[in-house]
């Protein structure tokens, strides 16, 4: 699979909502509607990625619900709790300079800034002050994604993030 074939993960199915087919979904798309633009989705259903079309979607309190094609009764629609939302990378904007997508980041090595290694990047999480990158190495850091301050230069080609960050944390 080239990269441009490689499958973004948009989000996840959590939960059917109502009798009519409906689905929960936790969306780690900003803002969390955007996943709604992803039209059709691609779902991982049985370890094979299926196109679906989503008929309506809508945010719904902190989250997103959506109908989807072929899923009409709560019945159906309980097969899809679980799985995985993605969509092809072609799919995605262009960023502009110094914004990263996520996915590009993870396994990412992270360098202090005087050049010791401290890991690797595993995955990142949201706060309500500011993403956080999670490094395992010696031991797991958890590092502010605070691009200036604390990240210091994200360079993809060579795979590497330098940091200002406390070693010993």
């Amino acid at each position: 699979m080239s990269s441009s074939d490689k499958q973004i993960i948009l989000g996840e199915i959590t939960g059917i909502y109502g009798v009519r087919g409906w689905v929960k979904v936790y969306s780690h798309t900003k803002p969390l509607e955007n996943i709604i633009d992803y039209n059709p989705w691609s779902i991982l259903l049985g370890g094979t990625w299926q196109e679906r079309k989503v008929v309506e979607a809508k945010r719904h309190g902190k989250g997103i619900v959506a109908l989807i094609e072929g899923y009409h009764d709560r019945d159906q629609a309980r097969e899809l709790i679980g799985s995985q939302i993605a969509t092809s990378r072609d799919n995605l904007p262009e960023l502009e300079q110094d914004e990263y997508y996520w996915t590009d980041l993870v396994g990412l090595k992270v360098v202090h800034v005087d050049g010791t290694p401290m890991g690797e990047v595993d995955h990142l999480f949201s706060t309500g002050a500011n993403d956080v990158v999670v490094v395992k190495g010696d031991k797991e850091r958890l590092i502010p994604f605070v691009q200036g301050d604390v990240i210091k230069e994200i360079n993809l080609e060579t795979g590497t993030i330098r940091v200002d960050w406390p070693l010993d944390v």
